[in-house]
């Protein structure tokens, strides 16, 4: 597999309407057709990953029909398979296998599917619910029960539906509540199961059980053996109790790629004992983007940001704050449950309990990777001792050291559950705590603030470039953008060039502050997305504001609403706008000159360097999406099949920026076609301002970089690129180039050079 396009399917984009796409896409370059989840989920869901049953094709996508006919068109097939999770719907009813479990309690078939905590609590209730449980033996008077209602075997609860166990149907109400296998509790409360993140609304999947594996991937695997899909991209797998031993048994069943979504974290290296092809590429998406970013201009953003925003602490305090807030916010549930599996059938109480709760706190807080890779029973690896160590010596700054001693071996080495339960919770600590909350606080340029990125490390030089990617599976997959990346490419082009401006951004933003104002904390980050995404409807701009305010958890959050703020939130948005808006367009004018040349150089990089390249859909024009939902909106497609036929027409010459983006996409795209995944990857010396490469013998890629400091230096003046021996045709112009070449002469038309044979 040569590369992939990633569409989100929703109701409005099925089956057949994907399949009326695959010419276009044949036209692009793409080697595979890479899908959203395929399998049944809540209806009218835009994105597939609230699964409600396991043994269909989504019906609203057309069904097996259609996913047949769209397979036969002949582009190869890349779904996306989510086994960490379900959805628990509204009303519950829409899923039968937890419907089952919470009828029938732990005796049920299904019970063993989900990991439970019986009787399961369920966060529904709204906040004027009374004590449902208590006032006696009988609660003869029904307190807190207002709202409730049974209909034969079904309790509901406003939209809520819930079954009621055999043989208590006539029970009175007080009594029928307390005789079920379930508790129904607060909806700001942790449920009693383990869940994706912070979501209530998806429960978790113990695909470690052998059967619950094989009924949750029938249709898959089916789909596999009949030559329908080719590959698979596995959705969040450090949520699962075994990863490896999940990825062992799907690897034999997938005759083409296999991919995880699995977060690393500056430096960390996918487990070599994981079979598969390597990540859906956020490492690779943070390398890029930090190879367009000038590190000289660190220090002075950061104090414009602290300047704005008041925020005078660094990223990693920043950081460890966000975290222990989540694990107190969202987690405490999770905590009770690594408590119980540390400690065994040995409960400790008074202060050494509360001594060791302190402990896991400060070690989950500082854990600097979503999985340390611990398996039961199994000796620790060297490089994951060497991890939660070195957490532990940065938690016994916060908590007694011989606590977090103690609970570093257990998670090391203590019982299986209590290692795995560990393995869990890191991630949805790290996930809320960083990407969906520190992100959102500590951000003096956004182009860095993404999912596994670090914001404090401005920049890298050609020469680090060049290492990682001589580190990089040769099947692994490589993206700019996705369905979960905070911003798109480009929007991280412009910000890019912030690195370079730094003055003038300043003083571009302190004239905006000036005429607008609302909350320092979110209004630097407003000014920054704004010119980021320009033009950009007041309506998108105030989404993506309260979007980040409320992940942000520092004047509101999504459990906790004041209307008064967001209206204010909304009134900032509108008059930055109105005010600011002609200064805004005057400003990211004078940045489109050079984010264009980011935006090109960062997408010829990623669709040439060691990897399958996946194209986010849209991402072969401009595109300045913001986080998600903004970035699954519809994608005009019929103006994309226009501009490919004008960039491939003889003769054409692309002169915007959306013309010469889908002219090198489409470029990269069909000579990767030609070119073996695995053709070695070579460093090109090009100097400051450039980064080049040679793939074997097949092709040669340069790229400008920092162009405002080129610019402001004069240009390439005599600076000159030797290619490898032989004679190399530039696929862009049609000019032919052999031996030592001037820059100024291979870049002058574009500034990136694709050449081949």
């Amino acid at each position: 597999m040569t590369s992939t396009y990633r569409l989100q399917l929703t109701p409005d984009l099925g089956f057949a309407e994907a399949a009326e796409l695959t010419g276009y896409l044949r036209e692009l370059g793409v080697g595979a057709l890479y899908l959203s989840p395929v399998l049944q989920a809540v209806p009218g869901s835009a994105h597939g990953y609230d699964v409600t049953d396991h043994a269909a094709v989504r019906a609203e996508f057309g069904g097996l029909p259609a996913l047949r006919a769209l397979a036969a068109r002949g582009l190869p097939l890349v779904a996306d398979v989510v086994p960490n999770h379900m959805t628990v719907p509204v009303p519950e009813s829409g899923n039968a296998a937890l419907w089952a479990a919470l009828r029938d309690g732990p005796a049920s078939p299904y019970a063993r599917w989900f990991d439970l905590e019986w009787p399961v609590a369920l966060p529904v209730l709204g906040d004027d619910v009374g004590d449902l449980y208590g006032g006696g033996t009988g609660n003869e008077g029904g307190a807190g029960c207002d709202g409730f209602s049974v209909d034969g075997n079904v309790l509901r609860y406003h939209e809520h539906e819930f079954p009621i166990r055999p043989g208590t149907e006539g029970l009175p109400l007080p009594e029928l509540l307390r005789a079920q296998h379930y508790r129904l509790t607060g909806w700001r409360d942790s449920p009693g199961y383990r869940r994706f993140f912070d979501v209530s609304s998806l429960i978790g999947l113990r695909v470690e059980d052998p059967e619950v594996y094989d009924a949750t991937h029938a249709v898959i695997l089916s789909l596999l053996d009949g030559g329908v899909l080719h590959g698979l991209r596995v959705d969040h797998p450090d949520g699962l109790a075994d990863p490896r031993g999940y990825l062992r048994r799907l690897r034999p069943r997938v005759p083409g790629p296999l991919w995880v979504e699995k977060i690393l974290i500056d430096g960390e290296r996918l487990p070599e004992h994981w079979p598969c092809d390597g990540t859906t590429g956020y490492d690779v998406l943070n390398m890029v983007t930090r190879l367009f970013v000038d590190p000289a201009s660190a220090e002075q953003l950061a104090k414009t940001f602290a300047r704005h925003t008041g925020v005078t602490e660094d990223y990693e305090t920043v950081r460890h704050t966000a975290k222990k807030h989540v694990i107190e916010l969202f987690f405490r549930g999770e905590v009770d449950r690594l408590m119980a599996a540390l400690l065994g059938a040995r409960p400790e109480t008074g202060g050494d309990a509360d001594a060791l709760r302190e402990a896991v706190v400060e070690l989950l807080a500082a854990m600097p990777v979503y999985r340390a890779y611990v398996d039961p029973g199994e000796p620790p690896p060297v490089e994951s001792i060497r991890v939660v160590r070195g957490a532990a010596r940065e938690a016994a700054a916060h908590a007694d050291p011989a606590a977090v001693a103690r609970v570093a071996d257990l998670v090391l080495y203590g019982p299986p559950a209590a290692v795995t339960r560990f393995q869990q919770t890191c991630g949805p600590v790290m996930a809320k705590g960083v990407e969906d909350t520190a992100l959102y606080r500590w951000f003096p340029l956004a182009a860095l603030n993404e999912v596994g990125g670090e914001p404090d490390r401005f920049g890298v030089s050609a020469a680090e470039f060049h290492a990682f990617c001589a580190g990089l599976p040769p099947r692994t997959m490589t993206t700019l953008s996705t369905h979960d990346t905070k911003r798109s490419e480009d929007v991280r082009a412009r910000l890019a060039v912030l690195s370079e401006m730094p003055d003038e951004w300043a003083l571009a933003v302190d004239s905006w502050a000036a005429e607008v104002a609302f909350d320092p904390r979110l209004d630097y980050l407003g000014w920054q997305t704004l010119m980021a995404s320009w033009p950009i409807s007041v309506e998108r701009f105030t989404k993506y504001l309260l979007k980040a305010a409320r992940e942000a958890k520092t004047a509101i959050s999504w459990q906790n609403r004041e209307p008064g703020y967001e209206n204010g939130v909304r009134e900032f948005a509108q008059r930055a706008i109105d005010v600011c808006g002609g200064s805004v367009a005057a400003f990211t004018a004078v940045v489109d000159r050079y984010a264009r040349v980011n935006s090109l150089g960062q997408k010829a990089v990623q669709l040439m360097m060691p990897g399958v390249p996946d194209v986010y859909q849209g991402n072969e024009i401009i595109d300045f999406s913001l986080v998600d939902p903004d970035n699954r909106r519809p994608v005009d497609f019929r103006r994309r099949r226009a501009l490919l036929a004008e960039v491939l027409a003889p003769g054409a010459r692309p002169t915007t920026w959306e013309g010469q983006k889908m002219l090198v996409t489409a470029t990269a795209l069909r000579l990767r076609g030609r070119l073996d995944p695995a053709a070695p990857y070579a460093p090109v010396e090009a100097g400051e301002h450039a980064v080049a490469f040679a793939r074997g013998d097949e092709a040669v890629v340069v790229a400008t970089r920092l162009p405002v400091g080129l610019e402001r230096r004069g240009g390439w003046g005599g600076e000159t690129l030797t290619f490898p021996r032989g004679r190399w045709r530039d696929l862009l112009t049609g000019h032919e180039h052999t031996g030592r070449v001037p820059m100024g002469h291979l870049l002058a038309r574009y500034p990136v050079a694709i050449l081949g044979r």
